[in-house]
């Protein structure tokens, strides 16, 4: 595999956040954490530290191995004969990080939320996959940032199918040869992917869940000079996010839509000239030099995925609900602040909303909106059952937890 290079000096890039002074508290942590305390504070040889990790590391282990068959006994207690995906509760899963994420805050802890949390998720996906991994449908090929947003939200320890569509992800899913799939459906940046959208106006399918993954674009080819592009490869959501990098440093260069990164980091591994903009992940997987990396427009540039199942989830700690909903005649006159009304009326936080044709008639319209709350908990519950009196079409897509980080 190629080493990966850079031919331009860029800023030093995001400084990493300063680990946190450990709080006051006047509880008392496990004796692995007292520990670690007293190490700290006497100095001691680097033998006797080695020895206390040692000692930490043997605990760790025997609580992992512990929690592994607290797992199992729970995936038997909800149904002997059941699969994996029968026992996966997304709100459960939410819970915990969230619980995770709270005590690493209350207690000052060296490591960043992210990491605490990333440790959280691969624990609990190991325990979950003892018996058979989840199977998770995503817009492939192996490399694409939803690769990515599968991980970061199932963990490692799952079976990725990549597919060469959204609407591939979605029928997978519904027949039950996928578990569950991931699919992008707004960015920071460019906005709404509108064909994630049209997807639910005839899939049965549920949101279960949502991830939210920061995306760094990089220019990335075989070649090790900026001069000796010729044309760049890239998706079409990914060309718009780093439009005015490349008008401001390739202006000449041709830019070439393709149907993922992926398939753009394919083509600039097999013909000369041409560079891909794509994760870091795919000059990994394809052998590219990373020419330059984070090329995107926005430093706050972050893609929304949506995870989708057969069966919904129930109420947890921090929901969301999106609908499906539209009026007999779109045109008339307060059609829309009609369906909205009751949300208001009951203090209803919406974060989101979108139009789409209805695809019944021409200039018939739905609205996808998205609300703060579970759809089965008050308040949010009697403002939906007013607003469903109201509409012609009316649906809960998905009442699902809240992104965490």
């Amino acid at each position: 595999m190629a080493k990966t290079k850079r031919s331009r000096t860029l800023s030093a890039g995001k400084k990493r956040r300063a680990p946190k002074t450990p709080a006051a508290s006047p509880r008392t942590g496990p004796p692995a954490a007292q520990a670690v305390t007293a190490a700290s504070a006497v100095k001691l040889p680097l033998e006797q530290i080695r020895e206390r990790i040692d000692s930490v590391d043997s605990q760790l282990h025997a609580l992992i191995n512990e929690r592994a068959r607290l797992a199992q006994r729970v995936g038997v207690s909800k149904h002997a004969a059941g699969h994996t995906v029968d026992f996966y509760r997304p709100e459960r899963e939410s819970q915990v990080l969230r619980l995770a994420l709270q005590r690493n805050q209350d207690e000052g802890g060296p490591l960043r939320d992210e990491e605490v949390l990333r440790l959280f998720r691969e624990i609990m996906s190991a325990c979950l996959a003892q018996q058979n991994a989840l199977k998770i449908g995503y817009l492939g090929p192996e490399g694409t940032f939803t690769q990515q947003a599968v991980l970061k939200y199932f963990g490692h320890s799952v079976r990725p199918l990549p597919l060469t569509s959204v609407e591939e992800v979605f029928h997978e899913v519904e027949s039950g040869a996928a578990d569950f799939g991931v699919v992008p459906i707004e960015n920071s940046t460019e906005g709404t992917v509108n064909n994630t959208l049209d997807m639910f106006l005839t899939s049965p399918l549920k949101i279960i869940g949502e991830v939210e993954l920061r995306i760094h674009q990089n220019l990335m080819g075989r070649m090790t000079m900026l001069g000796d592009i010729r044309r760049v490869c890239g998706h079409p959501q990914s060309l718009a996010q780093c439009r005015g990098w490349l008008q401001e440093h390739m202006p000449t260069v041709e830019r070439i839509v393709v149907s993922s990164n992926a398939e753009g980091a394919r083509r600039a591994r097999d013909e000369d000239g041409t560079a891909a903009i794509a994760g870091a992940a795919a000059a990994e997987v394809y052998g590219l030099n990373l020419l330059v990396p984070e090329v995107e427009d926005r430093p706050d540039n972050t893609t929304r995925f949506l995870v989708i199942g057969r069966k919904a989830a129930s109420p947890g700690e921090a929901d969301k609900t999106t609908l499906l909903v539209s009026a007999a005649k779109t045109d008339a006159p307060g059609a829309l602040y009609r369906l909205l009304e009751p949300l208001a009326q009951h203090g209803i936080s919406l974060t989101r909303i979108e139009s789409r044709p209805s695809r019944k008639k021409k200039w018939d319209y739905v609205f996808f909106i998205d609300v703060e709350g579970h759809a089965e908990r008050e308040p949010l519950a009697t403002a939906l059952a007013e607003l469903k009196r109201r509409a012609s079409l009316y649906r809960v897509v998905g009442a699902y937890p809240k992104a965490i980080l």
